[in-house]
């Protein structure tokens, strides 16, 4: 699950920037960077830098305030939920799990979600 981490890191050294955000904003960074012109629930941004302290950078995570309302909804879930699973996913992306893995390492694999305690 570590693909995007260093060998020998210490999980104390991660950084990861989390900004929560709305429908607007999420679908200006959604376009600017990804050429997609909607809003979504989560956007990850990998950066993977050591920094200057010795931590490594891995980068950011944008959370859809908006979007995460309607999905706990949905989903029966309480917001603080909804944003917890969403900043994990976000992670989940920016450690190198995708959606079209055809493992059970994916975003959405059971496992993932188990060791991440979801």
């Amino acid at each position: 699950m570590k693909k995007n981490l260093p060998e020998k890191l210490n999980m104390d050294d991660i950084v990861i920037s989390v900004t929560i955000t709305g429908d607007k904003a999420v679908q200006e960074l959604n376009k600017k960077y990804l050429d997609r012109d909607n809003t979504t629930d989560v956007l990850s941004f990998p950066i993977n830098e050591k920094q200057e302290d010795g931590s490594f950078y891995l980068g950011d995570v944008v959370v859809n305030k908006e979007q995460a309302l309607r999905q706990a909804d949905k989903y029966g879930n309480d917001v603080e939920t909804e944003v917890s699973e969403l900043v994990a996913h976000g992670v989940l992306h920016l450690l190198g799990v995708h959606h079209h893995d055809d493992d059970e390492n994916t975003v959405h694999g059971k496992p993932v979600k188990k060791d991440a305690g979801l």
